[in-house]
């Protein structure tokens, strides 16, 4: 069933080499999402935090890759991150507009990156103070 409020995906295939997963929803929209873009904005509460103000900016995650894509009942996908992250779950809602603004949030992540004085880099010198002072986040995850 079609519905432009809740758009629902017909296809899901993930790209290792491109580290890009590929969501064409019934709408006929088609995306592709780099593995980066959806570490770095993961809905869970490590990234997002517990409220507004609480984001934690995500660094080094160039080449972070995706080990294994979960279904979440039938609203959702769990990735599992080569990094370990895990604790998000994408609703299709979530990854379509993800994929609607992929262009603003990738340029909104590397403006807040560079303000930081961060790197998408993984083993960058210049993200261990930013790690360090990230550390405390939530202590359930």
């Amino acid at each position: 069933m079609q519905s432009d409020q809740n758009p629902v995906p017909t296809k899901l295939v993930v790209h290792q080499q491109s580290k890009v997963l590929e969501v064409e929803f019934d709408t006929g929209a088609v995306f592709k999402l780099p593995f980066e873009l959806l570490r770095v904005y993961s809905p869970s509460a490590e990234v997002k935090g517990h409220g507004p103000g609480q984001e934690v900016l995500q660094v080094g995650k160039r080449d972070v890759g995706m080990t294994s894509l979960e279904p979440v009942g039938l609203y959702a996908v769990k990735p599992v991150f080569s990094d370990g992250h895990e604790s998000g779950l994408y609703t299709w809602s979530y990854l379509h507009w993800l994929g609607e603004n992929q262009t603003g949030l990738w340029n909104d992540y590397l403006a807040r990156l560079k303000a930081a004085g961060g790197s998408r880099d993984p083993n960058a010198p210049e993200n261990i103070p930013l790690q360090q002072k990230q550390g405390g986040g939530c202590s359930s995850h």
